[in-house]
Parts: structure tokens; C-alpha cells; sequence
């Protein structure tokens, strides 16, 4: 189903504005793509000088329809969490009153604290992500 797009002047020149000025590539993208639709291009041409899928163009004409100019701006980075930030309160406390000499002895009390087994550099990212301790040499 072939879904009708509506662009006023006013939202052209938001398009035009925000394609070069939006501090984020992924929404000057997106601001491009729909600048292309509003003046009546082809989805194939419109991809083609953009650089993105078909498909993909349809994702920001459903973005935009569903929320307007707003919905396009909104980026959402998928970003995991550890399975070890659940207990970084409680390591915190732990490494408060037992300060690991190494990295390897705090992987082997996270190990027999938690049951999550991660590599010394996992380990290391996560002690310092969380401010948890700092040892000399740890990087």
C-alpha cells in the first residue's frame, strides 16, 4: 500500500534546514531523503542519492508519518548493558572493603560472587566504566 506523504512549505524549509544543520548524520540523512520525497522524486532515485536501501527510505517515510519532522529527529543506538551491571552495587561494596591487587583476582572474585564469568579485559572495562576500583597498572 502506497502511503501519501504531505509536505507545506513550512515543513520543506524545516527539511532543507535540518538536512545540512541537525548535529546528528542519521537525521541529516533521513532530512534528506524526505527533502528528495517532498519535491516529488522516485523511492529508487531517492535512495540511489542518498545511499540507503528501499527499504529503508520506507522506514523514514513511516517515521515521518507516524510523528512528523520530531519522529525523524529521534535516534535510538542500540547499546547493551553487561550482565555484570546488575551487581555493581554490590561488587562496588565488595571492592571497597577488598580492594583486588590485579585484574585477574577481580575476575576470580567476580566469578565466585556473581557465577558470571567475563575476560580480564571485560572485567577491566566494566571496574572502570563503574568507578568500582582502581588499581596501578590497570589501564
Amino acid at each position: 500500500m502506497t502511503q501519501r506523504l504531505e509536505f507545506t512549505p513550512e515543513i520543506q524549509a524545516a527539511l532543507q534546514e535540518e538536512r545540512y544543520h541537525h548535529p546528528v548524520p542519521l537525521v541529516q540523512r533521513r532530512m534528506e531523503a524526505l527533502w528528495l520525497k517532498s519535491h516529488g522524486l522516485p523511492h529508487r532515485q531517492i535512495a540511489k542519492l542518498t545511499g540507503v536501501s528501499e527499504n529503508t527510505l520506507r522506514a523514514y517515510c513511516r517515521l515521518y508519518a507516524a510523528g512528523g519532522l520530531e519522529r525523524l529527529k529521534v535516534v535510538q543506538f542500540h547499546r547493551p548493558e553487561s550482565a555484570l551491571q546488575t551487581h555493581a552495587t554490590s561488587l562496588e561494596a565488595h571492592f571497597q572493603a577488598h580492594p583486588p591487587a590485579t585484574v585477574k583476582a577481580a575476575q576470580q572474585e567476580i566469578a565466585a560472587l556473581t557465577g558470571i564469568r567475563r575476560s580480564a579485559s571485560q572485567v577491566r572495562v566494566f571496574l572502570k566504566k563503574n568507578s568500582i576500583c582502581a588499581v596501578a597498572g590497570w589501564g
